[in-house]
């Protein structure tokens, strides 16, 4: 399972204790959602037929949630590398976008900075999307990271752990990261109160679930981020110019 350089999360100032516990609070919410999801994940690989620390692996190695999933599947069919690498570029592809606003230039060292690019979820990305996270401080994030890494691997763990006495479709498990980002994208709405972008993300969900249902999410980021670009544009256009 990967670990975070220890170097630079290890608490032995009272400043360093300090970021943990603000991690802990910003990650708190998320580990609602992470550890059932990691859980149903761990039933899943036990139902496979992979021994239990299978789960321990993919999680801590691998670490891209939805990806795991399919994953599992690609290794159960023993698909061909090409059809694997090809999967993890179109489903991860959207990590390219995250890191434009991440605060990865708070994070010092390089071993630091790897970490944090490997680490860089949906979740984490989620919880630094605000002004306030670009003056978090390098242990912080880091923490932050470690957190919900730590969330989404126990909770694979477990649910490999316990898969022979959990049923293989435990209803529920499925929505927590539904419901976890539901919230998150509420809480943004009322930090921000762009109204425009919630829109033009429902629009762009709506289109591709009639238009092109076999391809709802890669056609929703598609149009979500030709409309994102295109606003961008129109707004810069807009702008006054300054002599």
């Amino acid at each position: 399972m990967a670990t975070p350089p220890a170097a630079s999360l290890t608490p032995s100032t009272p400043s360093a204790w300090s970021d943990l516990a603000s991690a802990l609070k910003d990650s708190g919410s998320v580990g609602l959602g992470a550890f059932p999801m990691g859980v149903a994940f761990g039933v899943l690989v036990a139902h496979s037929g992979l021994a239990w620390w299978w789960a321990s692996v993919f999680s801590g190695l691998i670490y891209a949630g939805s990806l795991e999933f399919l994953f599992l599947g690609l290794v159960l069919t023993a698909a061909p590398l090409t059809q694997v690498a090809l999967t993890a570029f179109l489903v991860n592809f959207r990590h390219v976008f995250y890191a434009l606003s991440f605060p990865l230039h708070r994070v010092r060292g390089r071993a630091a900075k790897a970490y944090s690019t490997f680490a860089l979820s949906d979740e984490a990305y989620a919880v630094t999307a605000g002004e306030t996270a670009q003056t978090f401080a390098s242990r912080r994030v880091l923490w932050l990271q470690a957190l919900i890494h730590l969330y989404w691997a126990s909770g694979a763990t477990t649910g490999a752990l316990l898969g022979s006495v959990v049923p293989a479709h435990l209803t529920g498990l499925d929505f927590a990261v539904t419901a976890l980002f539901t919230v998150l994208a509420i809480d943004a709405f009322r930090a921000r109160r762009d109204l425009p972008t919630p829109l033009l993300a429902l629009v762009c969900a709506l289109v591709a679930r009639f238009v092109f249902p076999g391809q709802l999410l890669l056609t929703a980021f598609v149009f979500f981020t030709v409309g994102l670009l295109a606003r961008y544009a129109l707004v810069r256009k807009k702008a006054p110019r300054h002599a």
